[in-house]
């Protein structure tokens, strides 16, 4: 099924004219729970990797020692999407609610090391033909692989993610790996992707607020501040909350490709090349859900009628508290390494 973003409430042009010269293009990709195949694009899916190639590891001193394991992680997830999609009374029984506990418990490991080589998680792969708005690397490489250490552990903050990123030409690939490694456990449940499938489409999308012309940006908010008086002395009628350049106009919400980022939760910073200088550009947004509260006119049509938690996060993919990790690339030489961000 594919899925469709619903049109913009207003026409924000017409509101800002200007906007026209900063419009731009991103792929939201609406990751859905399914069974993604090698030659597939997808989240949390088979990677084309091959057989005679080192799976991703993460050799950086931390613990590892201690987490949940995979199998609990999936088993749970198993439990409750069935419970939920019972007949009244819909939920976990007590006796499922007791299987959860012991499911979510934490193992430790004996004997490991806090450097052995950890298998990290494979994220997403992207095939260039499936994402309109893909840079996949230099020259005609056409699959972007993204994986990551399934532990927030990493840099001086000893709380940071760690990435990695394969570029590659799919056609090269000979025998593919058919059981990658797996780490024994993982730090968070929010770290193992749920196997989804891909529905991309191709949006129109305008930079975060911040970024633009100081005086653009200056009207911009003085027309929500307008709204939002507006609303409020409107509230006693039920008339719902105002729209909002940032939340329906601009950038979607959920997994996408290409665009802007989103600068919500900090003020925008530079974000250059540490090998070459030149600013870097958003490669790929991993989102903790598709949609909220304050996006919800971004839902597809398709799922309207869907409400609830589960839905809106497809992927079980939770990235910080809640928030979403902007991953930047060098336009240069996209094989330099890439810097990221967490809002």
């Amino acid at each position: 099924m594919t899925r469709t973003t619903p049109p913009r409430p207003l026409d924000v042009e017409a509101l800002f004219p200007e906007l026209a010269a900063f419009r731009g293009t991103t792929t939201r990709l609406h990751p859905r729970p399914g069974t993604p195949g090698l030659s597939a694009s997808s989240v949390g899916g088979p990677m084309l990797w091959p057989v005679d190639e080192p799976w991703p590891v993460c050799g950086e001193a931390h613990g590892r020692r201690r987490g949940r394991r995979l199998a609990d992680i999936r088993r749970s997830r198993q439990v409750l999407a069935a419970a939920w999609e019972r007949e009244q009374p819909a939920g976990p029984t007590d006796e499922e609610r007791q299987l959860l506990d012991e499911l979510s418990r934490e193992h430790r490991i004996s004997g490991a090391s806090g450097t052995d080589p950890l298998p990290m998680i494979g994220l997403a792969q992207l095939y260039r033909r499936d994402v309109p708005d893909l840079a996949a690397g230099s020259g005609d490489c056409d699959l972007l692989q993204v994986f990551w250490c399934p532990f927030n552990a990493h840099g001086p903050s000893r709380y940071d993610l760690e990435l990695h990123l394969r570029r590659r030409r799919s056609w090269e690939v000979g025998e593919v790996l058919t059981a990658p490694p797996q780490p024994l456990v993982v730090g968070s449940d929010g770290f193992v992707p749920e196997p989804c499938v891909l529905h991309p489409e191709q949006v129109v999308t305008y930079p975060f607020a911040g970024l633009l012309p100081e005086e653009l940006c200056a009207r911009i908010d003085a027309w929500e501040d307008a709204l939002e008086e507006e609303a409020e002395r409107m509230a006693d009628d039920g008339t719902t909350e105002p729209y909002a350049y940032q939340y329906d106009l601009s950038i979607p919400p959920g997994w996408r490709v290409g665009g802007f980022a989103s600068w919500h939760a900090t003020d925008p910073y530079p974000m250059d090349c540490l090998t070459c200088s030149t600013p870097m550009r958003l490669l790929l947004t991993i989102d903790s859900s598709e949609w909220d509260g304050g996006s919800g006119s971004w839902k597809p049509l398709e799922d309207q009628r869907r409400s609830g938690h589960r839905h809106a996060t497809p992927t079980e993919v939770t990235v910080g508290r809640w928030g979403e990790l902007n991953v930047f690339a060098c336009p240069d030489t996209p094989e330099h390494p890439h810097r990221w961000s967490i809002q």
